[in-house]
């Protein structure tokens, strides 16, 4: 069995403590703070009849490894999930779902990752997909920064992306890229059947062979000075204009 491992802030315990209550092993509190949010979050954890330890601020920081806690934090075990990209597909094949997927190349920075799967679980999609060498990975300040994202948003890192975006291809996943530089819009191209958005990292965008690989590129229009969006705010702009045309 993997070692528990940590939460920390009021979401991302929250969420743990709403979906998978059986799964905490233990939740450590600031007692000094007292203010609405605390009182009311230690009420659901004692209706959970989940353990509480005191901690005071400095053993908070020392366990999550942050001291942007809020002084809440949570040892847990590992919840099931969907264990692969192919099982996740195959599942959605058979309900009749057309996936929706949000593919990150050389996205790096942990604060962006958290976003991105916050804004995925937010908009509806099925998984978020990235290469094993050119991302961040799941971290305490990841699931932090997603608000309980990490904790539902299937997260899939794969040793070779180009092969995998071939391997959505042939299920019939149309392959959409985010380029500063391409011929069409977000708004001009049909994203209500099986789709994969790819976004690469602010600046360098995706790479050229990620690029090359995709069936089609768009971009997110910009009025204004600056060039570019951070890339949480362009996958929720990309997401939320597929999930408006999904009605």
């Amino acid at each position: 069995m993997s070692a528990p491992k940590v939460l920390f802030g009021f979401h991302a315990v929250g969420v743990r403590l709403k979906t998978a209550p059986q799964s905490i092993v233990e939740i450590y509190f600031e007692p000094t703070r007292r203010d609405a949010r605390m009182r009311q979050f230690i009420e659901r954890v004692k209706e959970a009849g989940v353990r509480l330890i005191e901690a005071d601020s400095l053993r908070l920081a020392k366990l999550t490894g942050s001291h942007g806690h809020q002084g809440v934090a949570a040892r847990v075990e590992p919840v099931a999930q969907v264990t692969s990209l192919d099982e996740l597909l195959e599942g959605l094949e058979a309900k009749g779902i057309a996936p929706l997927l949000l593919v990150l190349d050389g996205i790096t920075d942990p604060h962006n990752l958290g976003a991105c799967l916050r804004v995925a679980d937010g908009a509806g999609a099925h998984a978020v997909i990235a290469p094993k060498d050119h991302a961040a990975g799941i971290n305490a300040t990841v699931a932090k920064v997603a608000s309980g994202a990490a904790e539902t948003m299937p997260y899939f890192m794969v040793t070779n992306l180009a092969r995998t975006l071939n391997e959505l291809k042939e299920r019939n996943i149309w392959i959409i890229g985010t380029s500063d530089d391409a011929p069409k819009t977000l708004y001009q191209v049909d994203l209500k059947g099986p789709v994969a958005l790819v976004l690469g990292a602010e600046g360098d965008g995706m790479r050229q062979l990620t690029r090359k690989t995709c069936d089609e590129l768009v971009g997110i229009p910009m009025k204004g000075a600056v060039e570019s969006l951070n890339v949480s705010v362009a996958s929720g702009v990309c997401l939320y204009e597929a999930l408006r045309q999904r009605g």
